[in-house]
């Protein structure tokens, strides 16, 4: 499989364990306490394999704005109207946080190398 398929294939699996995860966490018992470690590792791949020189400020951007949802906790406000889904909400967002935060920081310094490189 070329890495490029890794890549696609992680930040997907990625995706969808962050959302089911996030709201099934009550029901995960103890596979609940690998999900963490399992998004760290495959935000890990998506940022050493999936995003070229020309995505990276993009990419960043992206994550920032990802990374600062996922740090808000106003989603539980929502369990006012509809108890239980700023819960859910909220641990969905998180995960994502989760997953897109390594990527961040391997593509951030990736970038920072480069950049002090050509200096």
């Amino acid at each position: 499989m070329e890495m490029e398929k890794i890549g696609e294939w992680a930040f997907i699996i990625g995706v969808i364990i962050a959302v089911i995860a996030g709201a099934l966490y009550t029901y995960l018992g103890a596979f609940g306490q690998w999900v963490p470690l399992i998004l760290v590792i495959l935000g890990i791949i998506v940022g050493l394999l999936n995003i070229k020189d020309k995505e990276t400020t993009p990419f960043l951007v992206a994550s920032i704005a990802l990374l600062a949802t996922g740090a808000i906790s106003t989603f539980r406000e929502i369990d006012t109207a509809i108890d239980g889904l700023g819960l859910v909400l909220s641990g969905i967002f998180g995960n994502i946080a989760l997953f897109v935060a390594p990527a961040a920081v391997i593509v951030a310094i990736v970038a920072i190398y480069k950049l002090s490189v050509k200096a």
